[in-house]
């Protein structure tokens, strides 16, 4: 009966709302918390509700436009589709078809330094001609000082309007009457209030650009405006992207910066929109990502080495404060990622917590950890199709454990898998070498092969007393 009493309750309190409409702004806010107030006494104890209450009062304090906000209230209601924004597009030519990867960039002016043409120029000087086109790149001048959008405008038609024209650059913008207040915000981690306006407005310029994107391509990479790319970077997302196939994730890092180098498939783009935008006062953009990644079930961070993305600005967009973060894992010149073709990977030696031996063949910052193998012990590796090999790569120990490294072993290939007391394993093999000071390299292997080579062994040669860490395990096809 209590609970019933509060329920009506609640209905009058909407009852009110609704009349309080027609003669006075209500707080968006005050209504979506009194939403929840009625699924928490649904579904939760009642002793929630006189907290709740304070927060209705405290909230209530903040009146929003209605009309400036009335965008973001329908959209909030409803995550199944697109955040419905009319934006203006101020340089652009129709796309004609979906690409494989779109490259969203966010930028405002800067008190000093402008970096936004020179991110642009790299993002196409570092693809070749086939790469350009899979690519498409979005820019969304997200300030809203018209001057400076206008000078923008004109200063990347001029230097890029061969690529505007391809359909390969769009310039847009999400106009400020859809934004939410600015002002006023929670100042949550003791943040002076002009650095929460900042933070909390990036959020929306990103959920704005995020939306937009959606229905570009396959795939979606978040860049700041200051970065400066890898060559061929589009070529070593698609290795890595085809490498992962059949298995889940939401989110790939290219780099361990910040939201630089973020990539989504663009299907969870009108999700983390939503996402985006309805916790934008709460916290940094960044930290919003890898909330967003937990929640879709992503527990671990997947990122890839070397990274292919580099901040390069010195000063910040807030406040024009010095900004040296540099990724000291980031490599400018084209590298050769493997293709680590799909395969099964086993191992006798004693697995030390959740270091399995799948953590060694990827590019992922991850290994494998054992305990300290004895003679005999193996490393196996059975491909799931018989292969040609041109060039093997394998790295033990670590910067912080140098001694874990294989001390005595060696690397065999061979053919026909047939299962066995010991797993799954080849019939025969062919001894390639032995490993150097824990490493062990070979190009031109298929020169030296005279089979499709079914399987890949490490095979311990001598027994040792330190741990072992396979950091990585590289394999190039033919």
């Amino acid at each position: 009966m209590f609970k019933l009493h509060q329920m009506k309750h609640i209905f009058e309190i909407l009852d009110k709302m609704r009349c309080l409409r027609k003669r006075s702004t209500v707080s968006f806010l005050g209504v979506l918390v009194i939403f929840l107030l009625f699924m928490n006494l649904y579904i939760e104890d009642s002793y929630v509700l006189e907290g709740d209450k304070q927060l209705i009062r405290e909230t209530s304090i903040h009146q929003l436009n209605s009309e400036r906000y009335v965008h973001t209230f329908k959209d909030i209601s409803n995550f199944s589709g697109a955040i419905n924004v009319t934006y203006r597009y101020l340089a652009a030519t129709p796309l004609q078809r979906k690409r494989y990867l779109t490259i969203g960039l966010s930028s405002v002016k800067r008190k000093k330094g402008n970096y936004l043409l020179e991110t642009i120029k790299s993002i196409f000087e570092q693809s070749s001609y086939e790469e350009l086109k899979e690519i498409s790149v979005v820019v969304h001048l997200a300030d809203f000082n018209s001057s400076w959008r206008e000078v923008m405008v004109q200063d990347i038609t001029q230097k890029f309007a061969h690529h505007i024209i391809a359909g390969r650059l769009m310039v847009i913008q999400a106009p400020e009457e859809y934004y939410p207040m600015l002002d006023g915000l929670k100042r949550n981690y003791n943040d002076p209030e002009d650095r929460v306006k900042f933070r909390s407005k990036q959020n929306v310029d990103y959920a704005f650009l995020l939306n937009f994107c959606a229905n570009t391509s396959d795939y979606y990479v978040m860049l700041e405006d200051d970065v400066r790319c890898s060559k061929n970077f589009l070529t070593a997302i698609k290795k890595v992207i085809t490498s992962l196939e059949g298995t889940y994730w939401v989110t790939l890092e290219f780099s361990k910066l910040g939201y630089i180098g973020k990539l989504y498939h663009s299907h969870d783009l009108p999700r983390l929109a939503h996402f985006l935008l309805m916790f934008y006062q709460e916290m940094p953009c960044d930290w919003l990502l890898t909330h967003f990644r937990g929640l879709l079930a992503q527990k671990n961070v997947i990122r890839f080495k070397p990274s292919l993305f580099q901040h390069m600005g010195y000063y910040s967009s807030y406040k024009g404060t010095e900004n040296k973060l540099k990724d000291d894992d980031f490599e400018e010149e084209s590298f050769d990622i493997p293709d680590n073709p799909p395969a099964s990977l086993y191992t006798n030696m004693n697995v030390f917590e959740n270091y399995e031996a799948s953590k060694a063949y990827s590019s992922v910052d991850e290994y494998f950890w054992g305990k300290p193998p004895s003679t005999g012990d193996v490393f196996v590796i059975v491909f799931e199709n018989p292969i040609i090999i041109s060039k093997i790569k394998v790295t033990t120990g670590t910067e912080d454990r140098q001694n874990d490294i294989l001390h005595h072993g060696a690397l065999d290939v061979g053919e026909k898998v047939m299962p066995s007391k010991k797993g799954i394993q080849c019939v025969t093999y062919l001894r390639l070498g032995e490993f150097k000071n824990g490493n062990f390299e070979m190009s031109n292997v298929n020169q030296k092969v005279p089979f499709e080579i079914h399987c890949m062994r490490i095979y311990v040669t001598k027994t040792q007393k330190e741990w072992l860490i396979i950091r990585s395990i590289s394999i190039w096809t033919s």
